[in-house]
């Protein structure tokens, strides 16, 4: 853009410029009917989505939403709990004193949401064969994130509740993860 009361500057081409141009270039055929050419509107295929479209939720694995985890607020240190209803609160605390042997662990530490997701599903249908089956999933805390936002842990914080196969999570102790892991209590599928 110019500056204010100033024309903006036009740069002219000599001759020898023009013929260089020309020489350049080639020979050029004008297109007929260049004017009344209809464009052609290509046949549209199945779009995949993209990976923004995946991590909003719109082809999920397992059928887990994504809704709007992102937005939860959860903060950097934060523990998680979650009690599926019908079912009593000592099963709860039980699972927060480290009560159940934990049977098996899951570690989501640097992979993106949609791996997380596949992962973290092929892993507990593999754990669902016990009547009650204690596991231990490491979402990390969040410290090497943008701005510390613990993105996996707010993800595995709503994901847990959709799944039936899950009666109750919380964070760990410190010496197990803390916060930056839960137990999980599955239920026979």
């Amino acid at each position: 853009m110019a500056p204010p009361n100033k024309k903006p500057m036009i740069a002219t081409l000599n001759a020898d410029e023009i013929a260089l141009f020309r020489e350049t270039i080639g020979a050029v055929d004008p297109i007929a009917n260049a004017g009344k050419i209809e464009p052609v509107q290509p046949k549209t295929s199945p779009k995949w989505p993209s990976q923004r479209e995946d991590r909003l939720g719109d082809f999920i694995d397992d059928n887990l939403s994504d809704g709007f985890a992102l937005y939860e607020p959860i903060e950097h240190g934060e523990t998680l709990s979650y009690l599926r209803p019908d079912n009593p609160p000592s099963l709860l605390r039980k699972l927060r004193r480290g009560q159940f042997s934990v049977d098996s662990s899951l570690d989501l530490h640097g992979m993106t949401i949609n791996e997380a997701r596949v992962l973290m599903s092929a892993f507990f249908r593999e754990q669902r064969r016990e009547v009650r089956c204690c596991v231990r999933i490491v979402h990390g805390k969040g410290n090497r994130s943008i701005g510390q936002i613990p993105v996996l842990k707010r993800m595995v914080n709503h994901w847990l509740p959709q799944r039936d196969d899950v009666i109750a999570f919380c964070s760990t102790p410190v010496h197990d993860g803390g916060t930056g892991a839960v137990y999980v209590l599955l239920q026979k599928a």
